[in-house]
């Protein structure tokens, strides 16, 4: 991880200015601060997005093993579900996928009745901040709706494992709430059925090496 960007002391707000405005930016391990309110592109990095998504617990850390499931293991399962019910997808639709949550590397995985319970300024918010990650990586800021139909579909088919394997729902109840998983293949299905959360360095290590392998 570099600091090729650490924003020197003097570019800082001061102390008086942050007394009288509450602070709207983070300091991230590379050394940018993001503008929560404006987000730029040039502020963000992948390795801060990794660094945070798999720190980042699905359910709120409601399930199974010694491990949290990260968002970052989660973005891992939508891409491959996605790749795999669309074998003509080029890599940027695919990379796409991978970075549908990237968001939550700082606002977090707020569990999707608190969203409801929030409103439409949170969800513009994520919108916002999601448009300028696609944007630092050479993505459309918004994607075209079928690419983001099937990137819901794989999130939704990535639930239901997540949800039956780890988080204690029955089989009717996650039908209930997202659907038959279907278009995926028998040797994926074995997979997603033995779902497993892992290290947090390890799901970290393996966002990377997969965002390199799409964006190369």
């Amino acid at each position: 991880m570099t600091n090729r960007n650490f924003r020197s002391p003097s570019r800082l707000p001061s102390a008086a200015a942050g007394a009288a405005t509450p602070r709207a930016w983070q300091r991230m391990l590379s050394g940018r601060r993001l503008d929560l309110l404006d987000p730029a592109p040039a502020d963000i990095e992948i390795e801060d997005i990794a660094h945070g998504l798999a720190r980042v617990a699905r359910w709120n850390g409601q399930t199974l093993g010694d491990h949290a499931l990260s968002v970052a293991q989660h973005v891992l399962v939508v891409e491959a579900i996605a790749a795999e019910r669309n074998p003509d997808w080029e890599l940027s639709w695919k990379l796409a996928a991978l970075l549908h949550d990237a968001a939550e590397y700082v606002v977090g995985d707020l569990i999707s009745p608190f969203k409801n319970a929030i409103g439409l300024n949170y969800k513009s918010f994520e919108i916002r901040l999601l448009e300028a990650i696609h944007k630092r990586f050479g993505l459309p800021p918004a994607l075209p709706d079928p690419v983001a139909a099937e990137i819901k579909r794989a999130d939704r088919i990535a639930a239901f494992y997540e949800a039956t394997v780890l988080a204690g729902f029955s089989s009717t109840e996650a039908l209930e709430f997202f659907g038959e998983p279907d278009g995926i293949g028998s040797a994926l299905q074995f997979e997603l059925r033995n779902l497993a959360p892992l290290p947090a360095s390890d799901a970290q290590k393996r966002f990377i090496l997969r965002f390199e392998s799409l964006a190369s």
